[in-house]
């Protein structure tokens, strides 16, 4: 396994959709696999292709609580085939913005459809942090970032912070997944 460099906003690269994986093959599995060291290199929760310069549907997730066993989430080609009318809201935050936070409203429950790492279909009921993790990376997938939901002030003020943050550090548009 490989750790991947992530992508930091403004790269254009996350705002341009991913592709469907055609196959799940050895390739895709393999970035699956680079994606979950990287993602927990981070640390994160979530990640998507389009972060690490895939411009592919692809996600890992692991939203497992502090302490209990790791619940790694696999997933190609996701697609929410239902969702609640409940809004549930919670801080996020993502590794291609660092250490800019805000609040988001998104149903509170969600049920998608993907492809396991063997290409076999599955279907996720995901509630909680599961449901927002699982719908941030799939907006991802989209070419969205969560800052994106806000109010163009908001949304300005925050990507202002973030470009004078890497100014400050005088780290490149994309960083290691281990700086």
């Amino acid at each position: 396994m490989a750790k991947l460099p992530i992508l930091i906003a403004p790269d254009p690269t996350l705002k341009t959709a991913a592709r469907p994986v055609e196959t799940v093959d050895d390739r895709v599995r393999q970035l699956l696999d680079d994606m979950l060291e990287t993602m927990y290199d981070a640390p994160g929760i979530g990640l998507a292709g389009p972060q690490v310069g895939a411009l592919e549907r692809v996600v890992v997730i692991d939203a497992a609580e502090k302490g209990a066993p790791p619940q790694p989430h696999k997933l190609v080609n996701p697609e929410i085939i239902w969702h609640g009318e409940e809004l549930a809201t919670h801080e996020e935050g993502c590794l291609s913005l660092p250490d800019i936070f805000a609040e988001i409203s998104r149903p509170g429950h969600v049920r998608l459809r993907y492809l396991d790492e063997n290409g076999a279909e599955q279907i996720l009921d995901a509630d909680g942090l599961l449901a927002t993790v699982v719908q941030h990376e799939i907006d991802h997938l989209n070419g969205v970032l969560f800052v994106d939901h806000l109010s163009n002030l908001k949304r300005n003020m925050l990507m202002k912070k973030l470009s004078k943050q890497m100014q400050k550090s005088g780290k490149p548009r994309y960083a290691a997944a281990t700086a």
